[in-house]
Parts: C-alpha cells; sequence; structure tokens
C-alpha cells in the first residue's frame, strides 16, 4: 500500500488486526495526549515492522512522512506465513523484542538526560540507521534529516527554541556542520557519542 504525506493508516486505540512492514519512505509515530495533542515517539524507516507487538489494539498512530510504501499482513494470517517461512517466525519475535526495548529506551530519553544529551542521541540514532555506512568515515558522516524541526522537538521532549539552541551550541563547538534545515554532517563522532552517554 502507498500512503501520502501526512496521512495516518494506524489509529491508536483501534483494533489491532493487522501489522506492517515498511517498504519504503519513512513513517512518524505517535501517541495521543489526554489533551488531544500528539507526541512523537519515534520514526520508522525501510524494513522497519510496526504493530508487532500489539495485542488487541494500537498502542500508537502512525502516519506517512512523505509518500511511504507499506506492506500490510493481517495477525491472524501469521501462522500461516511462519509456517510457509520457518525464518520469519525467529525475525518477528526479534522485530516485537525490539518495539519494547525502543519503548524503554525512550522513557530514559525523556526521564533522565539533558537537552545536549537527548540531541545528541538522536543524532546517533540517525548514525545507527546507516549501518556500515558509516564505518567507513567515523569521523565525518552525512545525515539527512527528513522530517522537520519542530517534529524533532516533539519527539525530544523539548521546545524548537531548545533544539535550535542545541545545535547551535554543537556547531560553534565544531561537532556537527549544518547546510540546511535537513542536512547537518557529523564532525566529531566520538565527541557526540560521549555526549549522548552522558560522559561529557
Amino acid at each position: 500500500m502507498t500512503v501520502p504525506d501526512g496521512r495516518s493508516f494506524i489509529e491508536e486505540g483501534s483494533p489491532a488486526h493487522d501489522f506492517f512492514v515498511v517498504t519504503g519512505g519513512r513513517v512518524k509515530i505517535f501517541t495521543l495526549l489526554p489533551d488531544g495533542r500528539r507526541q512523537i515517539t519515534g520514526f520508522a524507516e525501510g524494513g522497519d515492522f510496526l504493530g508487532l507487538a500489539a495485542s488487541k489494539s494500537y498502542a500508537f498512530g502512525a502516519e506517512a512522512l512523505g509518500t511511504a510504501v507499506l506492506c500490510r499482513f493481517p495477525h491472524a494470517s501469521m501462522q500461516r506465513l511462519t509456517a510457509r517461512f520457518p525464518n520469519l517466525e525467529h525475525r518477528l519475535r526479534q522485530e516485537a523484542s525490539r518495539e519494547l526495548s525502543l519503548l524503554q529506551a525512550r522513557m530514559t530519553l525523556l526521564g533522565r538526560k539533558t537537552a545536549r544529551e537527548r540531541l545528541a542521541t538522536f543524532l546517533m540514532e540517525r548514525i545507527r540507521l546507516l549501518g556500515a555506512a558509516c564505518q567507513e568515515t567515523p569521523h565525518q558522516i552525512e545525515l539527512d534529516l527528513p522530517m522537520p524541526r519542530t517534529d524533532i522537538a516533539d519527539y525530544l521532549g523539548l521546545t524548537i527554541e531548545t533544539v535550535s539552541r542545541v545545535l547551535s551550541a554543537f556547531k560553534r563547538e565544531g561537532l556537527i556542520s549544518i547546510r540546511n534545515i535537513t542536512h547537518i554532517t557529523i564532525m566529531q563522532f566520538e565527541r557526540i557519542s560521549a555526549i549522548a552517554e552522558g560522559l561529557e
């Protein structure tokens, strides 16, 4: 299925009949606050699974960030799928566990980290998505940020002013270079990693 920019395809609280695999584009994941506002809790990209850990209803909503392409699988057909593709069961269990691990990491991010640590952690998350590509040039890594700073601020539990202030501080310290609002170059990988871990 192809989902246009800004359209939701998972509604929080709705029956969890299906799970999804992102095969193209990007998705933002959010929960609804009691006052009706949305809190962004994560971003998904190609290869990510959504809704695997759901029991009866979805604990989050999901919306396309730009045009997104997804594969949708009914939970009811999972037994047939795993019988046909034995390796799939292990992968599905891994992904369901990953969903829960990300939730725990997010609780730590919002509960204990400073603004600098949160933003450095976000940058490290984006670097990890590059995988082996960043191993070749660990001291200078190009990052494209498909989401606006308002979404980054929402995800990190910060104001957009704080995000801009910390990014400017990182730039002054020579940790990053900012080409435009969607492209950042990591100039000092080790220091960004240390800040994310709370070592600076």
